[in-house]
């Protein structure tokens, strides 16, 4: 599964091990040292993956790269951060990164994440997949595409794996932590309040009233259910 990957990463020893450790597995790597660079070459290269430092100089921070890449594209970004307090984490999820890893961390353990994410968000060719309908809702696991009564709805990577999971058992009660598990993994920093954020920009999406979703809805005290209508 070679990709092209990009990494926004000013420490130069720290970006250097990530750049060997990704050749190493395959992929093609392109690296830029701040915030403005990184996002001209991640418009100029389309990468498949963007490795996302959020201290960077430059007047444009990782946040910042991150809110304008998600609103330029749906390419997955893993952001890398010193940072470890739960609103930071919630905060660059609710930009639109994938995955948030806190550093130190080890490097075997972000090639696992870039081969999860990779693996997620690639169109595995399989023109046989069933397309999952649940109401007005079309979740399209080969194209990558989510529709609403035929609108076509932008999602990141992540909010589409937690769609995918839904709509593959419509009416089953999923607890936050499932959704996690099935989605994200494992990591002692990631908490289940992350399944909220994705919850609440999810309905912006595919609600016709967010704060009254009739098909995305809040099961109190368990979790969340997709269903096709409320009724």
């Amino acid at each position: 599964m070679c990709a092209h990957i990009l990494v926004a990463e000013d420490d130069e020893k720290q970006a250097e091990v990530v750049r060997l450790y990704l050749q190493e597995e395959g992929h093609t790597v392109v690296v830029a040292g701040d915030g403005r660079s990184a996002l001209d070459e991640a418009r100029r290269q389309r990468p498949d993956l963007v490795v996302l430092d959020v201290m960077m100089p430059g007047g444009v921070d990782g946040l910042e790269v991150c809110r304008t890449l998600r609103a330029e594209s749906d390419v997955p970004v893993l952001m890398l951060t010193a940072r470890s307090t739960e609103d930071d984490l919630l905060l660059g999820l609710d930009l639109g990164a994938d995955d948030y890893m806190t550093k130190p961390y080890s490097p075997r353990e972000l090639m696992a994440r870039v081969r999860t994410l990779l693996r997620r968000t690639r169109q595995n060719g399989d023109a046989d997949a069933e397309v999952l309908r649940v109401g007005p809702l079309r979740v399209d696991p080969v194209r990558h595409e989510v529709s609403v009564d035929g609108r076509v709805v932008d999602c990141t990577p992540g909010e589409f794996q937690i769609l995918e999971v839904l709509a593959k058992q419509p009416g089953r009660v999923f607890t936050r932590q499932q959704l996690l598990d099935l989605t994200r993994g494992f990591d002692q920093f990631i908490t289940t309040r992350i399944i909220d954020v994705h919850m609440m920009n999810l309905r912006k999406k595919i609600e016709a009233d967010p704060r009254r979703p009739a098909h995305l809805l809040t099961v109190f005290g368990v979790g969340y259910k997709l269903i096709a209508d409320r009724g």
